[in-house]
């Protein structure tokens, strides 16, 4: 499936969580939907250990880089590097509101800056064959009217950006944290609408507050649909919902639904390989411990790994081992 289809559903960059053990779990639940990095910065793949930031299993793909900078030469060379790395496409953050990330002039603050954030869209375009993206906020601050957000639309389209991937709310950067800029600010999805309603012919992606595949159709179906829907924190906290993605909003009808027991398997073969590498096993087991919820015995099953896994000597037979404390913890059916 092309990159473009694969848009139609997309689990978002998120800090701490889209490592590259917890997009394996995800491509587990899903063949189609396009994953993202976490947002890498540019000083950390030119200046540091670039292979623990890019490097990815083969596995992982539809998979998209975000990167986090303002330098257009900058983020021409990383472009360079992602695509090297076999990353389908290049995402630049245009959204991330916190302190840290404004201090370094990138992150949702570059609204303000539309000519700017143009600059590194071209330098990027320039730099790779793979689409550059950008995902930004409806507006920053008292920067906040449907004419800036079109007018940053606009500048940056002309520079040779297709898909903006657009969280639905403002951002505070003075008097809310990170978190509270993702719940306080309301969610005007009608404001997409108009934006993909004003520019036809780009690809506009909705993120904010979708969690699960229903809400995610209602965007996707009618006569102002929009051309995909960007999941965030329900897909780490309840990643099942995912499950029947490749059916119900890919259309693809051949798509083995899958076996949480068999993907709790296939992560307990994964973590061996990752453990022989030198990944210590909590790493990995911290992405699936919401693997099971809502099931029977689940809360045996996240017990059992978040007591064990840290534990020196601890390995893939943890996994198994939850396993079989959650089966043993499930209430029987009664005999007739």
């Amino acid at each position: 499936m092309g990159i473009d289809r694969a848009r139609r559903l997309s689990v978002a960059p998120m800090m701490d969580w889209t490592d590259r053990h917890d997009r394996y779990f995800l491509r587990l639940l899903s063949r189609h939907t396009l994953l993202y990095t976490e947002m890498v910065t540019t000083g950390a793949l030119l200046h540091g250990d670039a292979a623990r930031h890019l490097d990815h299993d083969p596995a992982e793909p539809p998979l998209a880089l975000q990167l986090g900078g303002s330098d257009p030469a900058a983020l021409a060379a990383c472009a360079r590097m992602g695509t090297a790395w076999g990353y389908d496409e290049i995402n630049l953050n245009v959204g991330c509101p916190s302190d840290r990330v404004s201090s370094g002039r990138f992150g949702a603050c570059l609204m303000a800056e539309p000519a700017l954030v143009a600059e590194c869209v071209a330098a990027m375009a320039e730099a790779t064959d793979r689409p550059v993206t950008v995902k930004h906020r409806l507006g920053i601050d008292h920067l906040d009217s449907d004419d800036h957000l079109h007018r940053f639309v606009a500048a940056v389209s002309d520079a040779g950006c297709r898909v903006f991937i657009v969280h639905a709310r403002k951002a505070w950067l003075n008097g809310l944290s990170p978190r509270e800029n993702r719940e306080v600010p309301p969610l005007q999805p009608e404001r997409v609408r108009r934006l993909k309603a004003a520019f036809p012919h780009l690809t506009i992606i909705y993120n904010g507050g979708v969690r699960d595949l229903e809400a995610a159709a209602a965007l996707l179906e009618g006569p102002d649909a929009l051309d995909g829907v960007m999941i965030g924190r329900a897909a780490y906290e309840t990643p099942w919902i995912l499950a029947e993605a490749d059916r119900r909003v890919f259309g693809d009808a051949a798509a083995p639904l899958p076996d949480r027991t068999a993907v709790a398997r296939a992560m307990a073969d994964y973590a061996a390989r990752r453990m022989a590498e030198g990944v210590p096993l909590q790493a990995i087991t911290r992405h699936i411990l919401p693997l099971f919820h809502g099931v029977p015995g689940a809360r045996a099953w996240r017990r059992h790994l978040s007591e064990t896994a840290h534990r020196p000597g601890a390995g893939p037979e943890v996994i198994l081992a939850a396993l079989d404390r959650m089966e043993a913890a499930a209430p029987r059916p009664v005999p007739a």
